[in-house]
């Protein structure tokens, strides 16, 4: 991770971490970047979420890409996996979506992908980084005929909600469906999908005003979809995230039906099918011990990356896998997508339980969630807290107490001085037992800031 681009983009409080003026010479890089490289006017598609700042970083970016001469077609409010549907079937030069995901409104972001659709490559994203620190080369305004325009590109999205509804293998008539937009970019696509196949849509927080994106609702707040399931009698439920590239879903009970266990409900039905090519689905090292043992008796492989979707997208390429994605609800299907898509998930899986005639409910009953503990310590040195030989000895003992019975996994914070420790095992009480011990040997050998 750069200075300013993590795994995730530009993130961080708006005018104070992420300023208007960084999203200028973004945009002044970009139009100049891809314009240069291709020899000719570029063209930038821009989306954005609810967030108060998304009108007012939209603004500073196309102005930074029409003073280097791009054109910016703007989509307006929406999800980040239709940009990246747009970029990559309207021959866009690259696509950029403000957004900061499930954060707070106060909070924002720039997201920027490739023609592709996928996430910029590091490469550009460290030359972005010194043009915004001054160390770049210097960058030519357009002058003239040359100076770039910006326009509405609103039916981008339109076409988008079309191919979505166009993956639906079976009318949704007479299903009962919730939907949780968090008041971010799903508002203005989710419904309009579900209606058009025919479900019984009932959908909550779905008012954005610009400060209560993600505000006690969607997929970080699942308890709210949970309980309106259950009052309303409905048959299954999806959250989304800020932006829409998660999925949580609830099924017809309330229960949680998270990342992992889409996973398997997805990669399982996929095998049966003969649609999982390589028969294996890329996890990342978050994901739960039961999903594994899941895959285990299901005859699946799996391989497993960093946190974050971005490696999981990579090893997906990178191998030929069709099927990945995380525990807090991203995941890819790279036959019909190159990012994380909350409504596309929930396609798939109702693909699953219209196709298999069972309820979501049923469809998870295979797979036994062990209970996990994550706990993070804030310490001085994070490569020195975990590397001490003491700390490592506590994780080995950890380790053979588990067996095959649980794990132990200690690591690094991308973004915080912290050390996180996370522990599955069959109860909650050896979960809180063995993090604990961890924990005590770091702060005992004055590791803790």
């Amino acid at each position: 991770m750069g200075k300013y681009f993590g795994t995730d983009g530009f993130r961080g409080e708006a005018n104070k971490v992420l300023t208007v003026e960084h999203a200028y010479k973004v945009g002044r890089f970009l139009g100049w970047y891809y314009g240069a490289r291709e020899g000719r006017k570029c063209r930038v598609v821009i989306g954005k979420d609810t967030r108060r700042s998304s009108y007012m970083f939209e603004y500073s970016l196309v102005a930074g890409l029409t003073a280097s001469g791009a054109d910016a077609c703007l989509l307006h409010v929406t999800t980040t996996p239709s940009v990246s549907y747009v970029v990559r079937t309207e021959d866009f030069d690259c696509g950029i979506m403000i957004s900061a995901s499930h954060n707070p409104f106060y909070d924002n972001g720039i997201k920027v992908l490739n023609g592709r659709g996928e996430k910029l490559e590091e490469e550009v994203t460290d030359q972005i980084e010194a043009y915004i620190d001054g160390t770049g080369a210097e960058i030519p305004f357009a002058v003239r005929e040359e100076i770039g325009k910006a326009s509405d590109y609103s039916q981008g999205r339109n076409r988008y909600i079309g191919y979505l509804i166009s993956l639906a293998t079976r009318s949704y008539k007479n299903v009962k469906v919730g939907l949780d937009c968090s008041n971010g970019s799903a508002f203005s696509i989710a419904k309009n999908v579900f209606d058009a196949l025919g479900a019984k849509t009932y959908v909550i927080n779905n008012e954005p005003d610009g400060t209560n994106i993600n505000r006690n609702c969607g997929s970080t707040h699942i308890e709210v979809l949970q309980k309106f399931v259950v009052e309303n009698g409905l048959d299954v439920g999806f959250a989304y995230d800020g932006d829409a590239d998660r999925c949580i879903a609830v099924d017809e009970n309330g229960h949680v039906v998270d990342g992992d266990l889409i996973l398997y409900i997805c990669g399982l039905y996929m095998k049966e099918r003969g649609m999982l090519d390589t028969n294996t689905v890329v996890t990342t090292v978050m994901s739960n011990i039961g999903l594994y043992k899941a895959f285990d008796i299901a005859g699946i492989h799996y391989e497993k990356t960093d946190v974050g979707d971005r490696f999981v997208y990579e090893n997906m390429a990178a191998n030929g896998h069709r099927l990945g994605g995380e525990q807090s609800g991203h995941i890819i299907f790279s036959k019909f997508a190159s990012t994380g898509d909350g409504i596309l998930t929930s396609i798939k899986l109702m693909e699953v339980m219209l196709e298999k005639k069972e309820s979501l409910g049923k469809l998870t009953a295979p797979v036994e969630i062990y209970p996990q503990l994550l706990k993070n310590i804030r310490v001085k040195s994070k490569p020195e807290a975990r590397a001490d030989e003491d700390v490592q000895a506590a994780v080995r003992q950890v380790e053979e107490a588990l067996g095959t019975d649980g794990r132990i996994l200690v690591r690094e914070s991308g973004t915080e001085p912290v050390i996180r420790v996370m522990v599955e095992a069959k109860t909650e009480e050896l979960c809180e037992e063995y993090v604990s011990r961890v924990i005590d040997v770091i702060r005992k050998k004055g590791h803790e800031e």
